[in-house]
């Protein structure tokens, strides 16, 4: 029997991982889309920011509220906080790195907002900083890792 191709391998790597995640991640990801009907509901915003793809993620996953995802409905309020690059390098120059994204949560986020960080390695500093600010204000948080 012939070796899988690096194709097939790829695909059979994916497909474990998916069953994978849905035996060990599908009441989190249950909880997470109650809280942000739950958000969305009383009239909330969602808000997202990473850095790298992780900023673009953010910004997909924020028109996917405001525009559409799989039918014609109304906008939701949901923002990327890695599209305004005036505050970005502001910020960043101002106040540091670090600071980019807690400092736009302080301005622009309220408690009853759901705040979303993304960080492939799960210790990017601005990311956690943003997260951190958050809480402090009581907002919900919610951190995409790995």
């Amino acid at each position: 029997m012939p070796e899988p191709s690096l194709a097939e391998q790829i695909i059979a790597e994916h497909t474990l991982t998916i069953e994978r995640f849905r035996e060990s991640c599908l009441s989190t990801v249950e909880e997470l889309a109650d809280r942000t009907i739950e958000a969305l509901r009383a009239g909330h915003k969602i808000c997202f920011f990473g850095n790298g793809g992780s900023a673009a993620d953010s910004q997909h996953l924020a028109a996917e509220f405001v525009v559409r995802f799989t039918r014609n409905r109304r906008g939701l309020p949901s923002i990327a906080l890695t599209t305004d690059t005036s505050i970005l390098t502001a910020s960043a120059n101002d106040y540091g790195f670090e600071s980019v994204f807690a400092r736009q949560v302080e301005a622009l986020c309220t408690p009853g907002d759901l705040v979303v960080g993304i960080s492939t390695s799960g210790s990017s500093g601005n990311v956690i900083a943003g997260l951190q600010r958050a809480q402090d204000l009581g907002i919900t948080t919610v951190a995409f890792t790995g």
